[in-house]
């Protein structure tokens, strides 16, 4: 006599069936969260370059003219990492970075771009775009602790405005705040930089500003 197997039951089906759409959605979280890690400096827990450019970008379509693009390098940052250790260096790093989160909020933006090179995006509308800037300057030069000790670290910052550079491109208003910034770093005066339309076209090569390490004299063609 033939075995008879017992019908399947729609229950096992409907399980069966969803297994395969189970798998599939928690690899796509997986990936989601593999992707938001990689945008995201793993030191400071700030955007990386690539999230920042996206983020920001977007921030500015939106705000426009009252959004503000800030650069940021820590001053002597060698010299502190030579005197205190690589440790003490990530440190600061690391506290300077939640400070400039905070000073963006939960609308904002705010990346480790490069080394010490911080950037922060932001809606401020121009009457407010000083006191602003003002108050990015007295969060980041509040002393950090390192060894049991306050140290002093500065801070040079440089901030663009799509209504003073008459520019929504994210790439211009950072080469006019990253040249703001060196401004600031070189002339050691104020608080921080506004960029002008000046500071956006200041010579460059391959995207990094002259004056960077790398970016010396440059052979004269044939």
């Amino acid at each position: 006599m033939a075995l008879r197997l017992p019908a399947p039951q729609p229950l096992a089906i409907a399980v069966a069936a969803a297994v395969p759409t189970t798998l599939w959605i928690a690899d796509g979280v997986v990936m989601r969260r593999r992707l938001a890690a990689a945008r995201r400096d793993p030191l400071t827990g700030l955007l990386a370059r690539d999230g920042y450019t996206r983020a920001a970008t977007q921030l500015v379509a939106r705000h426009g003219d009252h959004a503000l693009v800030a650069f940021l390098d820590i001053v002597d940052f060698k010299a502190l990492n030579d005197r205190y250790g690589h440790a003490a260096g990530d440190r600061v790093l690391a506290e300077l970075g939640a400070r400039l989160a905070q000073w963006a909020g939960t609308r904002g933006v705010a990346a480790r771009l490069h080394g010490d090179e911080l950037a922060a995006a932001v809606r401020s509308p121009a009457h407010r775009r000083e006191a602003r800037l003002a108050q990015l300057h007295r969060a980041l030069h509040q002393p950090i602790r390192i060894d049991g000790a306050f140290v002093n670290v500065g801070v040079s910052i440089g901030a663009a405005s799509p209504s003073d550079l008459h520019t929504r491109d994210l790439p211009h208003l950072l080469r006019g705040a990253d040249a703001a910034m060196y401004e600031h770093k070189r002339e050691r005066t104020g608080h921080y930089r506004l960029a002008t339309p000046a500071h956006a076209a200041t010579p460059t090569v391959n995207g990094r500003r002259l004056g960077r390490p790398g970016t010396g004299p440059q052979p004269l063609a044939a």
